[in-house]
């Protein structure tokens, strides 16, 4: 992969410091996640388990909670570190915020893998 661009290499540091705060007391696999409004702000998130499944919120659902519970409608751009391939209602959370936002898939140590563009 290219070079990242300075505020996108920020998300992906952002990104992996919030999935060290991951709560993943169930399955221990975390995921840290950052996404980025139009006018520049950044919102981290992380993985929020519960003993039941279907309670968890994943580092990109939090990200995106909190973008929107402090007033961001649109985002740039976004990206995840760690833990396993997203789920296709993960990707449509950000998808309501905005068609086209990229979405940066990294590894633990914030080496990005994949671009998906939602």
């Amino acid at each position: 992969m290219p070079e990242l661009d300075p505020e996108d290499a920020k998300l992906v540091t952002l990104a992996r410091a919030a999935r060290q705060r991951a709560y993943v007391e169930h399955s221990g696999v975390g995921e840290g996640a950052a996404v980025r409004d139009v006018e520049g702000r950044t919102y981290a998130g992380a993985t929020v388990e519960n003993a039941d499944p279907s309670l968890t919120t994943s580092a990109l659902r939090s990200a995106v909670v909190a973008a929107a519970s402090s007033g961001a409608r649109s985002f740039e751009a976004a990206a995840v570190v760690g833990g396993s391939l997203l789920s296709e209602a993960d990707i449509s959370v950000l998808r309501e915020f905005g068609v086209g936002v990229p979405l940066l898939l990294a590894g633990d140590d914030g080496t990005v893998h994949h671009t998906v563009s939602t």
